[in-house]
């Protein structure tokens, strides 16, 4: 196991859309060096999962598979405490993350890329966080800058091939890890959901927490139950298989186009300290 966790500004979370290749050994590129692999660490809420430590030019990150969950023994909301505590301790300022969702809106056809700027949570994952004496306001849950980040780099990537980027939608998160009811799916887009996974959330708050930015590049590798037709399995698979190297390199194209300093946006400041708390002295009243 190891010990001192590397201290490093960036982190990428793997989600499906890498799962099936090496991340980022697999894409090829000379510019890329792991200098750490299987790295465990021990947490208040238990061992990590495995992350690598990575150096893409100048730029050092920690990565994990899958959003470090580890079924059965491991549950989800153990595994993202686990993941964002070593971020946390690593001094993470700008994350990125991906996933599969399936599509909600009608103008979503498969494997077109969304970046969404809100998300519904849905999850029974409640009160996920890692103890921290902070009030989170969440009215701009996604970085502007890292999303125009995975924009430019994802446009770059696909719109030769006639795909769509869109930088804007929300996602609604559900628990799985069945997919939802044709009248679950209704309720969401009444509700104006775009798209619907089950990564974002804890992730999304706690990144807040630790006082980082955070953005996803998600692609939508099925129709929601009741959206335009039903899906099939060969589909889902086809995604699952062929396009992990296309997120990979969309991943570290818009790393190239970040930096650690968190200008541009206002997450920094929509984390606040807590009213909360047990105090010794009462505030002095204004005369």
């Amino acid at each position: 196991m190891a010990q001192a966790i590397p201290r490093v500004p960036f982190a990428i979370i793997g989600g499906s859309s890498t799962f099936s290749i090496r991340f980022p050994e697999d894409l090829g590129r000379a510019d890329v060096e792991v200098l750490a692999d299987n790295l465990v660490f021990d947490t208040p809420y238990g061992e990590s999962p495995p992350f690598k430590h990575v150096c893409y030019r100048d730029k050092e990150f920690l990565t994990c598979k899958m959003h470090g969950w580890r079924p059965p023994h491991v549950t989800r909301a153990a595994a993202s405490q686990q993941v964002f505590w070593v971020f946390q301790q690593a001094g993470v300022k700008k994350i990125f993350a991906e996933g599969g969702v399936g599509s909600i809106n009608h103008l979503l056809e498969l494997r077109d890329l969304v970046i969404p700027h809100d998300y519904i949570d849905q999850s029974m994952r409640k009160d996920v966080g890692l103890g921290g004496p902070y009030l989170l306001i969440m009215r701009q849950p996604i970085c502007p800058t890292q999303a125009d980040a995975l924009y430019e780099a994802a446009k770059a990537r696909v719109a030769p091939l006639g795909r769509h980027v869109f930088k804007r939608g929300v996602y609604v998160n559900t628990d799985g890890r069945h997919f939802e009811s044709p009248a679950e799916i209704q309720a969401f887009r009444m509700w104006g959901a775009d798209i619907v996974g089950q990564s974002i959330c804890p992730e999304v708050y706690l990144a807040r927490e630790i006082g980082a930015c955070y953005a996803g590049l998600y692609m939508v590798v099925n129709y929601a139950e009741g959206i335009i037709k039903d899906w099939e399995h060969r589909d889902l698979a086809d995604i699952f298989y062929n396009e992990a190297h296309t997120i990979g390199h969309i991943l570290l194209d818009a790393l190239e186009r970040i930096d650690a300093e968190q200008t541009g946006c206002s997450c920094p400041d929509l984390r606040k300290p807590t009213l909360l708390v047990e105090s010794r002295e009462a505030p002095a009243k204004k005369p």
